[in-house]
């Protein structure tokens, strides 16, 4: 879909101009800055291919070291490389896997597996309850730095307060690293970017005292727009008068059937944002209290269920229980829930199906029964069994800590 809109606005002139282009909406306020950085797993900073060596050794000069020319692997398959004792170590920075990724047990069994799972967070969420290690993360307002969004703005994030941990994020990874015998020595964010500027051409000429001056830069930022470009691709694309991407529709494989004979379809709500792991430790639970399962009256009353009766969900990955919600907000065949909550488990029920191009998880169709029940699922008993006893082994270091504080 992506790549088809993107042929329609070259087809139709609306490339290059004032007021026209493509714009897409990113889940989050960074991930556009992240995609800049080479968080793909095929790409360096800027967008080059790990497998261009003229690319390779520019890095390779700077931090002294040597690069694998062949790309790394995408979340869902470290999880089977994992399974298949390939894969034996996860570093986690502000992501929380187990909650927010598709069939859960099947993410909860690969971090299992792994013989080393560190996870940098503010909060002790899901995936922290299966670390090896667990560090202290910043937010936003304990750190300085940059969000570039989506029109590849960059804005610099100014620090309100020091970080309650006594690091920030860049602190924390640079530690690991000098503990790790990789030495990192850079003093403030400004030089982080000012060696992005040195190793990525499209940011050659952005650096903190440029953003104070200017308030905001979008890239590229360099040579030939010293002061940043707004609009892209004015006289011409970068491999010339552009090319089209012609790609196949490939539908879901997931089908509905006589023992899954409706589709569920999940989503966020306004008031929790994403898992819910800074939100709903917040007064933002009296608008959204739990994970409800909307249902049609038709298809309500074909299963006996009531307005706020628990039911029970199953799809071919799993099962969990939710209270009801009987709605005409949804069609009937179709069911929704959110997945802000991890004792809801909704993703215990999605597939690990994917885009064949991105391996963007397939959250929108998973076929599902739902029935009326009386208590929770195995799951949902297991993982409450579980947390408990995480959170012992918390309170337990915690009371540790202070009894040597005190001495």
């Amino acid at each position: 879909m992506v790549m088809a809109i993107a042929n329609l606005a070259m087809a139709t002139g609306n490339v290059g101009r004032m007021g026209v282009g493509v714009n897409p909406l990113r889940g989050q306020n960074n991930v556009q800055g992240s995609c800049d950085m080479g968080s793909f797993p095929h790409e360096l900073p800027g967008y080059r291919h790990v497998s261009d060596a003229t690319t390779r050794a520019l890095f390779e000069s700077a931090w002294g070291v040597t690069l694998d020319a062949e790309p790394g692997l995408r979340i869902p398959n470290m999880f089977e490389a994992a399974l298949d004792g390939s894969f034996r170590g996860l570093y986690i920075e502000g992501e929380d896997i187990a909650q927010s990724d598709p069939n859960t047990q099947h993410v909860e069994a690969a971090l299992r597996a792994m013989e080393c799972v560190v996870v940098q967070d503010i909060f002790l969420n899901e995936t922290a309850k299966f670390a090896h290690v667990f560090l202290p993360g910043a937010s936003f307002l304990e750190k300085d730095g940059t969000f570039t969004n989506a029109e590849r703005r960059i804005s610099r994030v100014r620090k309100v307060m020091p970080p309650l941990a006594g690091m920030a994020d860049w602190e924390v990874t640079m530690a690991l690293s000098r503990a790790l015998g990789y030495p990192m020595d850079y003093a403030h964010p400004s030089e982080i970017m000012d060696e992005i500027a040195r190793l990525t051409p499209s940011f050659h000429g952005v650096s903190y005292d440029k953003l104070e001056r200017l308030g905001s830069i979008q890239w590229p930022c360099n040579e030939a727009a010293p002061e940043g470009t707004p609009i892209m691709h004015v006289e011409r694309f970068v491999r010339g008068q552009g090319r089209f991407m012609l790609t196949a529709y490939i539908p879901t494989d997931e089908r509905a059937s006589k023992r899954f004979p409706l589709l569920l379809t999940t989503g966020r709500i306004l008031s929790q944002y994403n898992v819910g792991a800074q939100t709903r430790r917040t007064a933002n639970i009296v608008w959204h209290a739990e994970d409800r399962l909307e249902i049609h009256p038709h298809d309500a009353e074909e299963r006996g269920i009531q307005d706020g009766d628990w039911v029970g969900i199953a799809s071919r990955a799993g099962e969990t229980v939710l209270r009801a919600t009987v709605t005409a907000r949804v069609q009937p065949g179709v069911v929704h829930t959110t997945f802000h909550f991890p004792e809801s488990g909704a993703n215990v029920i999605t597939t690990d199906n994917s885009d064949w191009a991105t391996n963007c998880p397939e959250y929108k169709v998973t076929a599902v029964q739902v029935v009326a029940v009386s208590q929770p699922s195995g799951w949902q008993q297991r993982h409450r069994d579980f947390s408990a006893r995480q959170q012992a082994y918390l309170k337990g270091q915690r009371v540790v800590a202070k009894e040597q504080a005190d001495a």
